[in-house]
Order: structure tokens, then sequence, then C-alpha cells
């Protein structure tokens, strides 16, 4: 498998909404595969496959507690209900680099999805690792943390994000 590379923003990809996979089969494998390692090799609490430049509906999430590695990997990921509870995070991106915001969303949530197993599951999530899959949803949806933000303050955190791209060669 080609190893994966990070799709840096601004990038109208970021804008698309990914497809449902059909069939788990030995390419959607080597994905998730290849997402796992993305993850691990940058240090992050969250992948989608969108943030690749595949527009497929994957994510993997580990929030590495205890330096533990527990990916879930989440094939179709759908919130299918959430709370009315808020809480706010700053939340940054792999994929803007430079740049981060306080983002207010529900404090709680499930989600439906399937494992690589092709096996339906059922999460509750809540805290921080709610942030995380509603955060790495939102790539498969078409939309970024940054477009819970004002327009002057995501042109902000934009120009932040190519000028430390360019500086770091990206």
């Amino acid at each position: 498998m080609t190893k994966l590379k990070l799709v840096y923003g601004p990038n109208k990809i970021f804008k698309e909404q990914a497809l449902e996979v059909a069939d788990i089969d030995g390419e959607i494998i080597e994905l998730c595969a290849g997402l796992r390692d993305i993850l691990y090799d940058e240090g992050a609490v969250g992948v989608a496959a969108t943030m690749v430049g595949v527009l497929k509906r994957i994510i993997v999430v580990d929030l590495q507690e205890d330096e533990q590695k527990n990916p879930f990997l989440m094939i179709n990921p759908c919130v299918s209900w959430h709370s009315e509870e808020t809480q706010v995070f700053e939340e940054g991106s792999i994929c803007f680099p430079g740049a981060s915001a306080k983002i207010t969303r529900p404090k709680s949530i499930k989600v439906e999805y399937i494992d690589e197993k092709g096996v339906k599951q059922m999460m509750e999530a809540e805290g921080y690792l709610s942030t995380v899959i509603q955060h790495e949803i939102d790539y498969l949806n078409g939309k970024t943390y940054l477009d819970y933000l004002s327009p002057m303050k995501r042109s902000l955190l934009l120009k932040r994000t190519k000028k430390y791209t360019r500086r770091s060669g990206f």
C-alpha cells in the first residue's frame, strides 16, 4: 500500500461529502490500516479518510490515554443522538497546522457505525471523546471546526495555517 499523505487546508475536499462504504474489502482494510498509521505518526487523536484525500466515510479515533493505544475504527459513522448539554474544547487539526479555536459541541452523543469486521456497533461517548468523534465526522460531512467560527476568525486562522505550512515546507 502507498503511504497516505495528509491534505492541508484550505482545500476544496474539506467541503465535499464522503461516500458510504458499501463493502469492507481489501482496499478498505488497507485504507483503515493507513489511517491508523497516520493517526500515530502525526500524534493525533482522530483522523478521517477525507483528511488524506479519500472521500470514504471512515474515521479512526484514539485518545491514547495513559499512552495506551486503543483505536476505535468507525466505518459509516452516524450520530444518532446528542445531548442538549454542551461543552467547549480547544480544537485544532493536523490538516490546519498552527491554528486552533474554542468550539462548542454537544457533551454526549450516541454514534452508530460498522467495525472492520462488518459488525454494526453503537457507542455512547461524552466529554473529550464525544468532541473528537464529532470533529472527525464533520470532515466526512464536508465541514471542519473552522466552519463553526465567524468569517473574520476563520479567515485569520486560515491565514495562520497558510503561513505555517509555507514556513514548514508542507
